[in-house]
């Protein structure tokens, strides 16, 4: 994809507080847990269903749910629509949770010599829930429509044309070489053939070849997701999954520890040791596929000079301000991508040294007294901007922090409206094509940024069908971007995620996205 943009990505649930106010935030919460400890003593045993003793749970997340299209270009790529779209809908392959790529709908696929044309053959007998047969026609028409919506994620497959040649087999083609198409395919979701344009009224309740299928949807607040009786891997052991968007913090840890909710992720690291505490609860900490990035807009006068983009850099004590805020959750990143991510190449960490930082901006001419645009959106992110931004101000660099909502922020971060832009990206496909290669080319035009020498290397990464030629090749284009300063790459995230025990068959996922349709309630 499209990298989740959590901005999927895409750390969810962080923190919500500012520096200054962090004791008397963590006070608060700390009296909302213990309140539901005195109250409860332990979770329920109805995973949020109330003592009905159905096999139900309920998972609260930050993000709403407001779309369940995820070829929609308002809102597919988003991690709400993402995470209920897996559930409710097969694609060719997907991507375990160890970066490997497994079937789903093809049961095998072959490529040509030169990676520019894959083969799928299709799994027999696939169902939709509505008990329609699932064919190679609606595979190639669901590709189609993703290309002609143009979302997010249709930029991973510019040209690319899909065919049935049999019932039972589709082939891709690609107007170059493509080692990543695999992985790009993972969020690539298919729909029956009927379907044609956003078509809202489908997505109200759709018909899809997932483990579940829609029960109820209510983009104000709540998913609620039933068995899919056709699924071709067997009817899920859950009868009812239900995503809650639950914005606050307290209201999320205590859901947790009182029942209401059975599964969170994004813990913030000042809450771990109290969850790790509950005996009712399994907690883990996982690396993730996301890093804190923080692009210059180098389209500006201000930041086209590489030497300006990496004095700001070095201008912020990013170490410390991941210390204070992610002790246990961030790490300092030395790459533009996430180590478990395909073409993952260390570089060299930028040392704090706001004393050289200065002196190269005076030397660069850079104008102190013209303010810097700093966008972000959700106010999870807002302690680590705000510490970026009095860093900077320091040594005399001027910010404009600009906390936006989602729409406005996609919009502008699209229309280059911003000089520095944060996100926490991540990326679903495991692999850098998704991330490097798609965002990075003066094609994309995404970050002002343009680097024949690049593009080049990019290309070659992406056409060279050997793993380890292209994490070589991946690690020369992360050098560029990194020495260039194209941005600044601060954190690589872990994801903190904590279940109740009776859940079994659960597995956190690095990307975010875990995948409920192995997951089952114990009778205990």
């Amino acid at each position: 994809m499209t990298p989740i943009v959590r901005t999927s990505a895409d750390r969810k649930d962080v923190m919500t507080r500012s520096p200054a106010s962090g004791k008397a935030w963590r006070a608060a919460v700390g009296l909302a847990l213990a309140a539901a400890l005195a109250l409860t003593g332990c979770s329920t045993t109805s995973g949020g269903g109330g003592g009905s003793g159905k096999s139900e749970i309920t998972v609260a997340g930050t993000y709403p749910i407001q779309n369940l299209d995820p070829a929609s270009p308002s809102g597919g790529s988003n991690t709400g629509t993402q995470l209920v779209a897996q559930e409710l809908f097969s694609r060719l392959v997907r991507v375990r949770p160890d970066g490997t790529v497994e079937g789903d709908l093809a049961t095998e696929w072959k490529a040509n010599a030169t990676a520019s044309e894959y083969t799928f053959t299709l799994r027999k007998d696939v169902k939709f829930s509505d008990g329609s047969p699932l064919t190679a026609d609606d595979v190639v028409a669901s590709f189609k429509r993703l290309l002609d919506l143009k979302s997010t994620n249709a930029a991973n497959f510019t040209d690319y044309t899909m065919t049935a040649p049999s019932p039972d087999q589709v082939v891709l083609k690609a107007t170059k070489p493509d080692a990543a198409i695999l992985r790009k395919l993972s969020i690539f979701y298919v729909i029956p053939a009927k379907v044609t344009g956003e078509d809202p009224d489908f997505f109200k309740s759709p018909v899809g070849s997932g483990p579940f299928k829609l029960e109820k949807f209510d983009p104000s607040g709540s998913v609620a997701l039933v068995p899919n009786a056709n699924y071709y891997a067997g009817v899920p052991k859950l009868d009812r999954v239900t995503f809650r968007t639950m914005p606050e913090l307290a209201a999320r840890m205590t859901a947790l520890r009182t029942g209401e909710a059975d599964l969170i992720w994004g813990i913030p690291d000042d809450q771990l040791s109290q969850v790790k505490s509950d005996s009712n609860l399994t907690v883990e900490t996982v690396q993730s596929t996301a890093v804190f990035t923080m692009w210059f807009n180098s389209s500006e006068p201000a930041l086209r000079d590489a030497k300006v983009r990496r004095a700001l850099w070095q201008a912020v004590d990013f170490p410390t301000i991941i210390k204070q805020l992610y002790p246990e959750t961030g790490s300092l990143a030395d790459s533009p991508v996430s180590p478990v991510t395909l073409g993952y190449v260390k570089q060299q960490p930028v040392s704090y040294d706001p004393t050289a930082a200065k002196a190269a901006l005076t030397a660069a001419g850079f104008d102190f007294g013209k303010k810097l645009r700093l966008q972000f959106a959700n106010a999870e992110f807002r302690p680590f901007n705000q510490a970026i931004v009095s860093d900077l101000q320091k040594i005399g660099v001027q910010v404009d922090l600009l906390e936006k909502e989602q729409a406005v922020f996609t919009k502008d971060l699209l229309a280059l409206n911003w000089d520095v832009n944060f996100q926490q990206l991540s990326n679903p496909t495991y692999d850098a094509a998704n991330t490097l290669g798609r965002l990075y080319t003066c094609k994309a035009k995404r970050n002002g940024y343009c680097n024949p020498e690049l593009d080049k290397l990019l290309a070659a990464a992406a056409a060279s069908p050997d793993e380890k030629e292209r994490t070589r090749l991946y690690g020369e284009a992360s050098k560029i971007i990194w020495s260039d300063a194209v941005g600044m790459f601060p954190m690589a995230v872990k994801y903190a995620y904590a279940w109740n025990k009776r859940l079994t068959g659960f597995t956190p996922d690095p990307a975010g996205l875990p995948d409920l349709a192995k997951v089952q309630v114990s009778s205990s």
